[in-house]
């Protein structure tokens, strides 16, 4: 991937660079950041997570998953529950199904805590000494 398709995080006081970069993560904000990594620190979440933002309409009912896993169905149901505790996922009961869909804010803090630097920056300032 390039570095002008990587996302990045600007700040609302014009800082381009991710808050590991620009700060310390507050003890609250480590937390959060790494309930929500543990829980894609796993494969099954971890594609349980890019099935369902990558169905058709950004949501899909668990039936239309479960099928993808050679898994039990209080296991598949067991990785969504840890995906919707660590805010990565968020579902609706209708009838007798569970819909699930992901959360952008959760995904763009994700990614914006990690984006190294501001792609439009030369490459003369993102050398470190």
């Amino acid at each position: 991937m390039s570095k002008q398709s990587l996302p990045i995080a600007v700040a609302t006081t014009g800082e381009c660079c991710s808050p590991l970069i620009r700060e310390p993560l507050s003890t609250d904000w480590a937390g959060d950041l790494a309930r929500m990594f543990k829980a894609l620190g796993d494969p099954v979440r971890l594609r349980l997570l890019s099935l369902v933002a990558s169905h058709a309409g950004g949501e899909a009912c668990v039936c239309d998953i479960s099928d993808s896993f050679d898994l039990s169905q209080p296991t598949i149901s067991h990785h969504l529950k840890v995906l919707r505790e660590a805010g990565l996922l968020d579902c609706e009961r209708r009838g007798t199904w569970v819909y699930y869909w992901v959360i952008p804010d959760a995904l763009q803090q994700l990614s914006s805590v990690l984006a190294a630097a501001d792609p439009t920056a030369d490459d003369a300032a993102l050398v470190t000494a």
